[in-house]
């Protein structure tokens, strides 16, 4: 037994069997269910009169475009101002210590909901609405962290032996930050604008605390289908959600193998 039990634990591929059940039983299997779900009726025969339905509900479309406006709009926002700070806290030139880098990481330790009940207290102390303005400005404020994290760990591993070579053949600052910096950092800001992107237009608490519950995003539609029990719809809209998702990753995918320009 004693024996056995050795050979177990000496085999490698045995310390994947955990992963591999925990992978099984709460990724795949919610998957499956959310597939099964979408493409079942009431009844459970198979259809696709729930994705018919969404396509017909002139609410639920306006709410799916108007969520993925609001993501683009958070996203284009986090950029302009997480690349600046990521570009700062890497840049070994300047004088930056730990402390500000774990300043900019620390919100992402804090409780997205947590941070969204301090924002309405921040508006309310303000006097300022919770509007349209507050919703994106929450977005922002919740998600930038998750922007200027990657883009600083692509710009801190990047080889400067490239950006010294620059400058040795003549390139300007402006020029070496244009045509070496940028093109390096680029698998940086593709992964943040997946951080970003994602889980802006899947979210809902943050648009129901932030807008009172007066703005829907599609993430709000799941939500209020799957509490009145109307499965099979909210498995289907979170179908959509998930496709779109998967679409995304697989359009960043062919920069992944990259690296930081084939510097990982």
């Amino acid at each position: 037994m004693a024996n056995f039990l050795s050979k177990a634990v000496s085999r490698r591929a045995n310390w994947a069997v955990p992963y591999a059940i925990f992978l099984l039983v709460f990724v795949v299997l919610p998957l499956v269910l959310i597939a099964v779900y979408a493409l079942t009726d009431a009844t459970g025969h198979f259809t696709f009169q729930n994705f018919v339905k969404f396509a017909q509900e002139k609410e639920s479309v306006n709410t799916f475009v108007y969520s993925l406006g609001i993501a683009i709009i958070t996203t284009v926002f986090c950029v302009l101002l997480g690349y600046p700070a990521a570009y700062i806290l890497s840049n070994r030139q300047l004088n930056r210590s730990k402390v500000t880098i774990i300043l900019f990481i620390l919100p992402m330790w804090i409780n997205v909901l947590i941070r969204t009940l301090a924002t309405v207290s921040l508006f309310d102390f303000l006097r300022l609405p919770l509007s349209q303005g507050a919703l994106i400005f929450g977005m922002i404020y919740n998600y930038l962290p998750f922007m200027i994290y990657p883009i600083y760990n692509v710009l801190e591993k990047m080889d400067h032996s490239l950006v010294e070579a620059a400058e040795d053949l003549g390139a300007t600052s402006s020029q070496v930050f244009r045509k070496v910096t940028v093109p390096l950092s680029m698998p940086g800001v593709m992964s943040g604008v997946l951080m970003v992107f994602m889980p802006t237009m899947s979210t809902f608490a943050i648009a129901e605390l932030l807008t009172s519950n007066n703005i829907k995003l599609f993430g709000t539609i799941i939500q209020e289908n799957i509490n009145n029990t109307m499965w099979n719809y909210g498995a289907a809209l979170s179908l959509i959600m998930l496709i779109i998702i998967g679409l995304t990753s697989l359009i960043n995918g062919g920069d992944t193998g990259e690296g930081e320009g084939g510097l990982i």
